[in-house]
């Protein structure tokens, strides 16, 4: 009895996606496999002919062939599978869910869990936390900081602060103002060995303590230009002397300056200075909200980039060249490499450092319409941007905390 012969019909389309796949060499066998098989279906070819062609069996192409015809290219892929049975029934899981979360208790004299300690206590493998906690994004090692504002003002000086960075005033500056405290040089007791192929350069673990020093520090806010200066106090009068540099370095020019709510900054000499130089006008951000100024920015980065004054010999060392040390060279990291700095006849340059994304509305701002001939900003707030302002940021904070955990395995789908 003559073998039936079964021809699918293919547009050009789907054909051209099948042969697409019969020629890539990454794709997986059962994918070329499945459109071989049709291919041949359409070119008019047997069940039995087929299956010695590609190599397997006529029920596979039988099967491939009708699920083709139903369904078309999705029915060339593979349904999804239960998978093995689950060795850990609902009420294991939410055990391990809701212990995940909660402080161990005192009598194991830990801090937080790991997935061996947690494992000991439910009675189930390690690997098993480690992967259900990998499933439900749970890393009870981790551990962040924060500090709710309770300013009553501060949905004022948020917008106060942000829309000068966003919006500054015509022919204005905007300048970050803040002071590092207690930086002290660190002496190593031998010197350094270099770095050499297949060892890391390193050092004494004891170290000799040198006097320390304040580190006084104004970022422009549109270059990000850092202005700086070491006493060795921190009282009223050294901040007046910083604020009376500043004023030399900005002559004629009206210039907003971001600092926080440290007594010094509204000392009485410091406010009968500021009332005989109406041009300058400090702006403070809310209490516990030193995140709003970028100078903190700069602190963070002469942190986790320690300066190699630190690492001289003794002779030559000294907290207030360190603290110089690193800020010139962030300076110099801004200017090299790349092209000059701009002018007010060349325009801003675009190169790579200025075209990446970002989600703070600070670099959003520089990111955009930036006009360095008037050193200000001529965009105005996103709509989106905007209600988080309007908003504040309490509100987020509040809608996160006050949200009630659901296990993931309890959430209706």
């Amino acid at each position: 009895m003559a073998n039936r012969i079964r021809v699918l019909g293919l547009s050009n389309s789907v054909r051209a996606e099948l042969e697409r796949r019969v020629r890539a060499k990454s794709a997986p066998a059962r994918t070329v496999e499945r459109a071989r098989i049709v291919l041949l279906s359409a070119a008019g070819h047997t069940g039995r002919e087929i299956a010695a062609l590609v190599g397997c069996s006529e029920p596979t192409v039988v099967k491939w062939r009708q699920a083709f015809a139903a369904h078309g290219l999705r029915g060339l892929d593979d349904r999804p599978r239960s998978g093995r049975p689950r060795e850990i029934d609902a009420a294991t899981r939410f055990a391990i869910w809701w212990r995940s979360q909660q402080a161990p208790p005192r009598r194991l004299g830990i801090t937080h869990w790991s997935s061996r300690s947690l494992a000991r206590e439910v009675g189930v493998d390690h690997s098993t936390i480690a992967r259900l906690w990998e499933q439900w994004g749970l890393q009870p090692w981790r551990l962040t900081t924060f500090k709710r504002s309770t300013d009553p003002e501060f949905d004022a000086k948020l917008r106060d602060v942000v829309g000068l960075y966003m919006n500054p005033p015509e022919r204005a500056v905007v300048l970050s103002v803040d002071e590092k405290s207690q930086i002290q040089a660190l002496d190593r007791t031998q010197p350094m060995l270099p770095v050499r192929p297949g060892l890391p350069a390193s050092r004494t673990h004891d170290y000799k303590r040198d006097a320390t020093t304040t580190l006084f520090a104004a970022l422009e806010a549109a270059t990000g230009k850092v202005l700086d200066a070491c006493y060795p106090r921190h009282r009223n009068t050294e901040f007046l002397r910083f604020l009376k540099q500043i004023a030399k370095a900005y002559p004629r020019v009206p210039l907003h300056i971001v600092c926080d709510n440290y007594s010094t900054h509204k000392h009485p000499n410091v406010r009968k200075w500021l009332a005989r130089n109406k041009r300058i006008q400090l702006h403070f951000t809310p209490t516990s909200g030193s995140w709003l100024n970028l100078v903190e920015c700069f602190f963070s980065i002469i942190t986790r980039q320690p300066s190699t004054a630190a690492a001289s010999p003794p002779s030559t060392s000294s907290p207030t060249r360190s603290a110089r040390s690193s800020t010139r060279g962030t300076n110099a990291a801004d200017r090299s490499p790349g092209p000059r700095p701009p002018t007010r006849s060349s325009p801003r340059p675009r190169h790579k450092q200025f075209q990446r994304r970002s989600t703070s509305p600070v670099v959003l701002a520089q990111d955009r319409n930036l006009d360095p001939c008037k050193n200000r900003w001529r965009g105005t707030l996103e709509p989106e941007l905007g209600a988080r302002l309007e908003h504040g940021v309490l509100a987020a904070h509040d809608a996160v905390t006050s949200a009630p955990r659901v296990c993931p395995e309890l959430r209706v789908r």
